[in-house]
Order: C-alpha cells, then structure tokens, then sequence
C-alpha cells in the first residue's frame, strides 16, 4: 500500500488522508475494541513516557523568563508585568509549540518508521486482505493518541513552567505562593486557554497526520525506513511553525 508522492499532490494527499482518519474516528469508537491496545500504547508512549523530559524543560524556561524578566522590569518600575508575560510566553506561544517539538522528536520518527515497515512486510495489505480497515485499525489510534497526549502534555508543561517561575521568583522578592499563583490566574484570561487548546489539538493533528503519510510513501525497499522517519521530522516541524505563525496571527487580529 506504498504510496509515491510527488511535489503536486503532496500537500493533496496530506489533506485527503487527514479527513479520512476524521471520518474514520466514528466507526474506531463505534467497533474498534481490537485497536484500543494501540491508542492506550501511542498515549502510553506519547504522553506518559515525556513527562520527564517535558517537566525539565518547562523549570528551565519558567525558570528563563523570571531571571531575565524581573531585573529588567524592576528597573522601570513595572514588576507586575512579569505575570501576563509568563502567561504569553509559557502558556500561549512556547508551551504548545515545545510540547508539540518533544513529541515530533519522539513520536512522529516511531510512527513513520513502524508505519514504514508494515508497508514494506506487506502488513497493511494484509488488513485489507481480511476485510479490515487500515486507516481505523493502524490510522485512527495513532491519530487520536497522538492528539490527545499533546493536549494533555501541553497542560503539562503550562504547569511546571509556571512552578519553574514561581522558584526563581523567590530569589528575586519572596512571597507565598497564594499571592504569586493568584497573580497569574489573574492574569490568564480565557482568550489565553483557548487559544494553547487550539494549538495543541492541531499540532497533535499535524504530527499524527504527516507521520503516518510519510510512513505509507514508502516503496518496497527497507532503506526507505529511516529515510520515512527523517521526512516526517522535517515536514512536522515545518508544518507546525506555519499553523502557529497563523494562529497566533488570527489570535492578534480577531481576540485582542
């Protein structure tokens, strides 16, 4: 079931396969007990084995933006400024987009790949040899799993970002963490959740989606493997750094 892409219907092909794997969501949920193993293992994989690595990185980047930021605005007087800029930074722009970069390292290299080598062993023929569907049985877990773990990991990674500010802001003026938490809350508006939900559901979509079809380009030859792999990093980030750039954009004009 190799699928050759050319520089025309490329972007075609990407759409086509992502309403697919929508409409096929449906009929997963209604019958699709035999691949719930798959969702469970791809959120397993996904989102609970990066928790690690995602609580690391957002301590630092909390921990960034405070050390550079309150010195700064102590100077001119605007200390308080600090909270809405933490909520811009960590919850708005970076934490989708860092959330969405671990599982495109992660996940999208293991999905291209494992999707590969059941093109080349002929596995996906052999679903439909036996009348199933491979894009509800191998497509839509991996869809919803991968969607769904960067939901949840971008929450995550809001959190430990917020704590990570809240550590290096005690160095700078102490204070309890009710005042400091309470000053961010005030801070974070709904326009702010929204718009990192938004985020976070469409990189979830776009990692998932361009994984699985560059997994399926593949021919016949195994040295396509990892060749999948290396495709489906570059398009994912690529594409990821597009759709932010243009959330954020209608964020701007039509929210603010």
């Amino acid at each position: 079931m190799a699928v050759k892409f050319s520089r025309v219907d490329d972007i075609f092909y990407t759409f086509g396969f992502f309403f697919r794997t929508l409409k096929g969501v449906g009929a997963f949920i209604l019958r699709g007990q035999a691949a719930y193993q798959v969702l469970i293992l791809q959120i397993l994989f996904t989102f609970v084995q990066a928790l690690g690595i995602s609580a690391l990185l957002a301590l630092g980047i909390g921990a960034a933006v405070n050390t550079i930021g309150i010195p700064f605005l102590a100077r001119i007087s605007q200390e308080r400024i600090i909270y809405p800029l933490l909520i811009t930074i960590i919850t708005r722009e970076l934490g989708p987009l860092l959330a969405a970069f671990i599982i495109i390292a992660r996940s999208a290299t293991a999905i291209a790949t494992e999707i590969a080598g059941m093109v080349i062993s002929h596995e996906v023929e052999a679903y439909i040899s036996v009348g199933l569907d491979p894009i509800e049985y191998l497509a839509v877990p991996r869809f919803l799993g991968v969607t769904l773990s960067l939901f949840l990991l971008n929450i995550y990674f809001s959190l430990f970002g917020l704590a990570g500010s809240f550590v290096v802001a005690q160095i700078f003026n102490a204070m309890p963490a009710e005042i400091y938490f309470g000053n961010l809350l005030r801070a974070l508006s709904v326009q702010d959740i929204f718009i990192s939900v938004v985020k976070s559901i469409a990189f979830g979509m776009i990692i998932s989606v361009v994984a699985m079809t560059r997994g399926l380009a593949v021919e016949r030859a195994s040295t396509e493997i990892p060749k999948a792999g290396l495709h489906a990093v570059g398009s994912a980030f690529a594409w990821c750094i597009v759709v932010d750039i243009v959330l954020s954009a209608m964020y701007y004009i039509v929210l603010m």
